[in-house]
C-alpha cells in the first residue's frame, strides 16, 4: 500500500484532498494539526479559517470511528492516522525540532525509516520539497491533480509573496470577476462604463485578496505603467496557474524594467509553464547573458533543459553550476536550492545509467 503525507498548506488549500487518495495510506503529522488549530483563531483571511475549520471537523468526524492515532479506515478504501512527533528518534542531518517544516519531514522520516519507495510527501512548499528531496524523500506538489506539471512543482520562483492557497484565491477571483464585470459595466446612468469602480458596499463584501486584485487593478487603469502593480499581478496569475495571463503582466513590466533579473527569471518560468520552452529557454538565457551567477536562472535553466527538451547531460551541467554557485552559500533558500541541485544531479545520472543498462530513459 503507498503512503502519503500531507503538509498543513495542502490541507488548506483543498480540505477534500483527505478523500483523494484511495486505497492509500494517509498520515498526518501532529505537528500539521498544531497548525491548523492555530489558524483556527488565528487574524488569516477568513476563508483560510474556515478551510482550516473544515479539515477539523472532517477529522472529528473520522475520529468517532475510532483512534486517529491508531488509525481508521477511510470510506473509498485505504486508512488515515495522525503521527505524533518523536522527539527521541535520530534525526538526520539538516532537520531540527525548532521548526514546524522540520518536525513534519522527521515524522515523514519515522514512518518510513529505511524503506521510503512507497511514501511521497504532498506539499505547496518549495523549502519543504527541496528539503525533502535531500532526504531521499519521494515528494510531490499537490495542485491540478497530484501529479501536476513538473514546471509547477520544480520551476524556482523568486518572489513568493503571495501565501494564499490556489483553490481559496481561485474560488475567491471567480466570484470577483463577476461583480468588477458588472461595475465596469454599466455607470450609473444606464451607459456603459469604462473604468473600474466597485460600489464601497460590494467592496466591503471582498476577502482580502480580492481588495488586494480589485486596487492593483485600480492602480493599473489609472497608471498603465505601474510597475510595481504590473509585477504583483504577474505573481498572483502566475500562483493561480494561469500562466500565459502571468507572462502578459509580466512582458510588461521587464519592459519598464529591464534590469530586474529577478522579474525576468520569471517571465522565462510563465513561458516553460504554458509549455513555450524554446521562448523560455531563450528569456533565461537573457537573464544569464547579464549575469551568468544568478542561481534561479542556472537552475531554472537545468528543469528546461531537462524535462522541456530532454537534454540530460545539459542539465547535469547547469545544475552542477547551481551547485558551485550556492555551495559556500549560509543563506537557507541557497542551501535548500544546493539540495535541490544535488538531487537533480542524483536523478539525472540514475536515468542515464539505467538508458545506458538498455532501460527506458526519460525523466
Amino acid at each position: 500500500m503507498r503512503t502519503v503525507l500531507l503538509d498543513t498548506n495542502v490541507l488548506i488549500a483543498d480540505p477534500n484532498v483527505l478523500f483523494a487518495f484511495n486505497d492509500a495510506e494517509i498520515i498526518i503529522p501532529e505537528t500539521v494539526l498544531g497548525e491548523l488549530d492555530k489558524l483556527k483563531t488565528s487574524r488569516a483571511d477568513a476563508d483560510l479559517r474556515f478551510r482550516g475549520r473544515e479539515v477539523s471537523r472532517t477529522l472529528f468526524e473520522l475520529s468517532e470511528q475510532g483512534s486517529l492515532i491508531g488509525g481508521v479506515e477511510m470510506p473509498d478504501g485505504g486508512t488515515l492516522r495522525v503521527v505524533p512527533f518523536d522527539a527521541d528518534a535520530d534525526l538526520p542531518d539538516g532537520l531540527s525540532t525548532r521548526n514546524a517544516d522540520d518536525k513534519i519531514l522527521a515524522v515523514a522520516y519515522q514512518v518510513c525509516k529505511d524503506h521510503c519507495e512507497h511514501l511521497t510527501v504532498i506539499t505547496n512548499d518549495l523549502n519543504m520539497l527541496l528539503k525533502a528531496q535531500s532526504l531521499g524523500l519521494n515528494v510531490k506538489r499537490y495542485g491540478d491533480g497530484v501529479e501536476g506539471s513538473f514546471a509547477r512543482r520544480f520551476i524556482i520562483r523568486p518572489f513568493q509573496r503571495y501565501r494564499i492557497p490556489l483553490a481559496i484565491l481561485g474560488m475567491s477571483l471567480g466570484v470577483f470577476a463577476a461583480i468588477v464585470f458588472i461595475a465596469m459595466s454599466f455607470r450609473s446612468d444606464g451607459g456603459l462604463a469604462d473604468k473600474i469602480s466597485v460600489p464601497p458596499e460590494l467592496r466591503e463584501t471582498f476577502t482580502a485578496s480580492q481588495l488586494q486584485i480589485h486596487t492593483l487593478l485600480q492602480e493599473i487603469e489609472n497608471n498603465p505603467e505601474s510597475a510595481n502593480a504590473l509585477l504583483d499581478l504577474g505573481n498572483i496569475y502566475f500562483e493561480l496557474g494561469n500562466y500565459p495571463r502571468a507572462s502578459t503582466f509580466y512582458e510588461r513590466y521587464v519592459t519598464l524594467q529591464p534590469d530586474n533579473l529577478d522579474a525576468a527569471t520569471d517571465l522565462a518560468a510563465s513561458y516553460f509553464s504554458s509549455g513555450k520552452t524554446d521562448q523560455a529557454i531563450l528569456a533565461v538565457n537573457n537573464v544569464l547573458a547579464k549575469n551568468p551567477e544568478h542561481v534561479k536562472a542556472n537552475f531554472n535553466l537545468g528543469v528546461m533543459l531537462w524535462q522541456g527538451k530532454g537534454d540530460l547531460p545539459a542539465a547535469k551541467i547547469q545544475f552542477q553550476r547551481v551547485v558551485e554557485l550556492t555551495v559556500d552559500s549560509t543563506d537557507p533558500t541557497m542551501v535548500s536550492v544546493n539540495k535541490g541541485a544535488m538531487g537533480n544531479i542524483v536523478q539525472i545520472d540514475e536515468t542515464l545509467k539505467g538508458g545506458s543498462q538498455g532501460t527506458t530513459g526519460g525523466a
